[in-house]
C-alpha cells in the first residue's frame, strides 16, 4: 500500500468527518466489527473504532447529530459546538492510519487532518446557515439528509478501495474550497444589497453629502 494511498484514505476520513464526525466513526466501526470492511495491515490502528464502547457513544452522537441537523437554526447551533470537536476528531482519525514509529509523518497527518476536516466543517456550517435562510422548510432536510448518505457512500468507497480515496479526498477539498469562495461571494452581495436597501450606503452616481 502506497503512501499516497494512505494519505488518500486519512484525507477522506478527516474531510468526512468536518460533515459527520459520528457517523464516520460509527459506520466504520460496524463495518470492520461484522467484517464488512475488513482492513487490510495499514489500517489495522482503526480497530479500536470497533469497540462496544466506542461504538455507543458514536451511536449517540450519530442519533442526536442527526436529528439537530434536521431542524433549522439548530443544526447551526450544532455546527457551532462541533467547530473545534469535529477539527479534533478528522485529525484523530487521520493519525491513526500512518506509520506510528515515523513522528515526521505523524504531524504531518495530523495536521492534514485537522486542516482537511475544518475546512469541510466551514463549508458545511456555511452553507446550512445560507440554506436556514430559505422561507420554505424543505431544503434544510434534503441537504442534511444529502449530507447523510453522501457520508456513508463515499466512507464505504474510501475505505475498500484505498486507490481511489485519493480521488474522493481531493474532490472534497476542492468542492469545499468553491462552496466556501461562493457563499462569502453570495454573502457579501447580500451585506451590500441591504446596506444600499437600508440607505447605509451611497447608490450609484449620488452625489455626497455636502
Amino acid at each position: 500500500m502506497s503512501i499516497v494511498e494512505i494519505l488518500g484514505v486519512a484525507g477522506s476520513l478527516s474531510l468526512l468527518a468536518g460533515w459527520r464526525l459520528y457517523l464516520t466513526i460509527l459506520a466504520t466501526g460496524i463495518a470492520m466489527h461484522f467484517g464488512w470492511l475488513p482492513l487490510p495491515d495499514h489500517l489495522q490502528a482503526l480497530q479500536i473504532l470497533a469497540n462496544p464502547w466506542v461504538l455507543g457513544v458514536a451511536a449517540v452522537g450519530t442519533v442526536a447529530e442527526f436529528l439537530a441537523d434536521k431542524v433549522a437554526w439548530v443544526d447551526s447551533i450544532w455546527d457551532g459546538v462541533h467547530s473545534v470537536i469535529r477539527p479534533l476528531g478528522g485529525a484523530l482519525l487521520a493519525l491513526a492510519l500512518v506509520d506510528s514509529s515515523d513522528p515526521a509523518w505523524q504531524a504531518v497527518a495530523f495536521l492534514l487532518g485537522g486542516g482537511g476536516a475544518l475546512l469541510s466543517h466551514g463549508a458545511k456550517a456555511t452553507t446550512r446557515a445560507v440554506v436556514n435562510v430559505s422561507p420554505e422548510p424543505f431544503s434544510n432536510v434534503a441537504v442534511s439528509t444529502g449530507e447523510d448518505v453522501a457520508t456513508g457512500g463515499l466512507l464505504a468507497l474510501a475505505i475498500a478501495y484505498p486507490p481511489l480515496a485519493i480521488v474522493i479526498a481531493v474532490l472534497m477539498l476542492i468542492a469545499a474550497v468553491i462552496v466556501i469562495v461562493a457563499l462569502r461571494r453570495l454573502l457579501r452581495n447580500i451585506k451590500t444589497t441591504l446596506k444600499r436597501a437600508l440607505g447605509d450606503e451611497p447608490k450609484a452616481g449620488a452625489l455626497p453629502p455636502g
